[in-house]
């Protein structure tokens, strides 16, 4: 709909399940890439470049799953010739490995949640700074996401057992059994801000949404503005986000995720390098279309939008 609305035509790609999805319908061309399996279809790089070059198409644009966080995929579409919408491959490396995008921030002043994001995965070394960063305490796969590799510890006499569960499920889901500890931070609030930066150094926030109401670590409610965020306390997410940004010379949409405690105190978590499934929330209440910006800033054009430019009217909600 964005890209119609900008006077470019679409393409749109889809497995031989979703021969009658809502994207086929409205692209002006459509092109079976496999088999339902993802790993047939969708995870396919090769399918999706060659689809890009039998219909002369220019550009693609990733979505927010699959390999929308694949900087292989990024490389290998500019290798094609072909614009990525998004980030460049070394922005998404950077922040896709948990620990490395934790030392990037503190060296940004972003403030991170104490813990031990070393290479030293020994046994051994992850118990002594489990200790020395205190119970309760989170152990997370530095390559995971939705959860999995992730284990909350309360006391010492759990750790051992639930670092082997946490290694295990993030070997099997991500093949990557590498994990970091943090401090637990009680009752927080899960606060994401909303940004866009282009390629001539301009980078600005769109706000937050609120998506602390969760189950399994599964986002169920994304609301904005967040009830729990006051003027003061955006402006301070908000240039904070803004320096992981700057930081990595980002390009494109993103989204800095954030742990709020009740005295207003936030810390880093991830970053995701995407356009994300809520983005709808931030364009109901900017009255901004993420899409067009994102394609405009992909062509090579400049973000057109100053800080002050972006007001916030009325809350959204997404379920």
């Amino acid at each position: 709909r964005s890209a119609k609305a900008m006077g470019r035509r679409t393409v749109g790609v889809f497995s031989t399940v979703d021969s009658h999805s809502p994207h086929v319908q409205h692209a002006d061309e459509a092109v079976c890439i496999g088999e339902a399996l993802p790993a047939h279809s969708y995870l396919k790089i090769d399918a999706i470049i060659a689809a890009a070059r039998a219909t002369g198409a220019d550009a693609v644009h990733p979505g927010y799953g699959f390999l929308a966080e694949n900087a292989a995929f990024a490389e290998a579409c500019r290798d094609a010739g072909l614009v990525f919408v998004g980030p460049s491959a070394e922005a998404i490396r950077a922040m896709g490995d948990k620990a490395g995008a934790k030392r990037l921030m503190q060296a940004a002043g972003v403030p991170c949640i104490p813990g031990y994001h070393g290479e030293d995965q020994g046994a051994g070394t992850l118990k002594r700074e489990a200790e020395r960063i205190g119970w309760p305490l989170m152990i997370k796969a530095t390559a995971g996401g939705g959860g999995r590799g992730m284990r909350l510890v309360k006391e010492a006499q759990q750790f051992d057992a639930l670092l082997q569960s946490a290694q295990s499920e993030a070997l099997h889901a991500f093949g990557d059994a590498t994990v970091i500890l943090e401090r637990a931070i009680a009752a927080p609030r899960h606060i994401e801000i909303q940004v866009m930066a282009d390629r001539h150094g301009h980078a600005i926030h769109l706000g937050e949404r609120d998506c602390s109401v969760q189950r399994r670590h599964q986002k169920i409610i994304e609301e904005a503005p967040s009830p729990a965020v006051s003027p003061e306390l955006r402006q301070r997410m908000g240039d904070a986000a803004l320096a992981a940004v700057r930081a990595i010379g980002y390009e494109g949409a993103g989204t800095l995720e954030f742990l709020l405690d009740g005295q207003g105190n936030f810390w880093f978590m991830e970053m995701n390098t995407r356009l994300q499934v809520e983005h709808p929330v931030t364009e109901a209440i900017t009255g901004l279309d993420l899409v067009a910006l994102q394609l405009r800033i992909a062509g090579g054009g400049p973000l057109l939008l100053r800080q002050e430019d972006v007001r916030v009217q009325g809350p959204a909600i997404e379920v």
